[in-house]
């Protein structure tokens, strides 16, 4: 054993050392536990990991804490547009479909059709509140961008393609993001049809000017909803068929969502007679 004599001044100055050494670790890791949880789009937190050492300090083993890094928001996935976009990208009938270019498509209420025709989507409203932050810019709000937002009817069906619905353009729509990055659609609860998990189709645009053409995206996805709100939403009136393909999916099965939902799920307040409120943070890389 080796032995030592440095006097009782100098045990008492190593002694203090080490009490002010455990009263750090008991900082760091109390702090870590009251820390709030920061995340945009529902996503995990990029975080960075504190690991205290304190052998020498008579204290045995080691403490690790993870503390949400702030101004970190994961992005939302790239998805598929589906064959419904009516963006300009694809043609049905032998024609190209594009409603970003017509007039009336930038609107807030997309519950019926616009320019010259003259529909409306019947179902539960639904009013869509989006916000646009920037995940390569310590997650600011981007605003003056553009979102173009599209989905099924209670029906199942898409506006100028489904079968029955081809002269219609309703719930389809652009909107501007306002100087917090918000912006809200005023729609109905889309139904669910055979194969998918209901969903809302989204593109992003760097400014209203820029929607014009599918070419300026800078992304395009999807988002969907709460077992429990679907569940409730299709025991209204209208949205039989929903109940029994909803019977049919899952998350996990559907070609979309079964890599998970963390950054795509709407949180959903309200009721079928009055009414929902879906909102959802939409980080992209502006």
């Amino acid at each position: 054993m080796e032995l030592h004599d440095h006097g009782l001044a100098s045990d008492l100055e190593m002694m203090r050392h080490a009490a002010e050494r455990r009263q750090v670790l008991r900082w760091l890791l109390a702090g870590a536990a009251t820390l709030p949880l920061s995340s945009c789009g529902g996503g995990s937190d990029a975080s960075v990991t504190v690991a205290a050492s304190v052998a020498s300090t008579g204290i045995s083993g080691s403490g690790t804490v993870t503390i949400p890094t702030a101004g970190a928001c994961p992005v939302i996935p790239e998805e598929t547009g589906g064959p419904y976009p009516a963006d300009g990208t694809n043609t049905n009938g032998g024609s190209i479909i594009n409603v970003l270019n017509q007039s009336g498509v930038v609107r807030s209420d997309i519950r019926t059709s616009f320019n010259g025709a003259t529909g409306m989507a019947a179902g539960v409203p639904l009013t869509i509140k989006l916000q646009l932050l920037n995940a390569s810019g310590s997650c600011a709000s981007l605003a003056g961008y553009a979102v173009y937002l599209w989905h099924c009817d209670r029906d199942g069906q898409y506006s100028l393609y489904s079968s029955g619905v081809t002269a219609q353009n309703y719930l389809r729509g652009v909107q501007e993001t306002d100087s917090a990055g918000n912006l809200a659609f005023t729609t109905i609860f889309p139904g669910c049809y055979a194969g998918r998990m209901p969903h809302v189709h989204l593109e992003v645009y760097p400014s209203l000017a820029k929607a014009a053409s599918a070419a300026n995206r800078l992304k395009t996805s999807q988002f969907t909803f709460p077992m429990a709100t679907l569940s409730e939403v299709y025991a209204a009136s209208g949205y039989t068929a929903s109940v029994r393909n909803l019977a049919q999916i899952s998350y996990a099965s559907d070609n979309v969502f079964r890599d998970g939902t963390s950054l795509q799920m709407a949180t959903v307040t309200g009721n079928a007679t009055e009414g929902y409120v879906a909102t959802l943070t939409v980080a992209v890389n502006g």
